[in-house]
């Protein structure tokens, strides 16, 4: 599946999240990539579609949620990069420089990432999605240093207010022992 717009709402309560799901795919013609619990007790909807589609589907998950979204987004053309790395499939054999953006809402990494892989030329090796991080999320991209420290800029930057940078690092010459825990 070649997914072009996607667009997520991210809530504090798991049962109106899986409420919301249903009614987001209800109330356009959107399909739902992702819908599942995260750290601390949140729900994580993710849907693609047209743009117009997905933006409508995401304004019903935000009225229905109304005080329990934490975080959401629409990413028209996201990058084709995002989707393997938040999927844990992303293909990389080798890593120069590391790039990592950590933030407080998994929609913000998400952000993030994207932002990060139109910025520059930047392979991203793992978008983590709440999942035991305490309600953080996190990406970790590789490339040249210039190119990697400016992703981290551009990434961090486009972070929204429901869920600030926790962290933008970059480190220039990871060592082959951290190398290896990540290939």
């Amino acid at each position: 599946m070649k997914l072009r717009t996607i667009g997520c709402v991210e809530l504090s309560s798991i049962g109106m999240g899986m409420q919301t799901a249903d009614e987001m795919v209800k109330a356009a013609n959107v399909e739902l990539v992702m819908a599942r619990t995260t750290c601390p007790g949140r729900y994580l909807i993710v849907v693609t579609g047209d743009t117009g589609a997905v933006t409508s589907s995401v304004q019903t998950g935000l009225h229905l949620g109304a005080d329990m979204v934490v975080d959401s987004f629409v990413i028209p053309n996201v990058h084709e990069s995002v989707i393997p790395a938040m999927n844990g499939t992303a293909i990389h054999d080798r890593i120069n420089a590391l790039g990592i953006i950590e933030t407080y809402t998994a929609a913000s990494c998400v952000l993030a990432a994207d932002a990060a892989a139109k910025a520059g030329e930047v392979s991203l090796l793992d978008l983590r999605l709440s999942a035991g991080l305490g309600g953080k999320a996190f990406v970790v991209m590789t490339g040249e240093v210039s190119a990697v420290q400016s992703s981290v800029d551009a990434g961090a930057a486009n972070v929204t207010d429901g869920g600030p940078v926790v962290s933008k690092i970059v480190i220039p010459s990871p060592s082959e022992d951290l190398k290896r825990q990540l290939l």
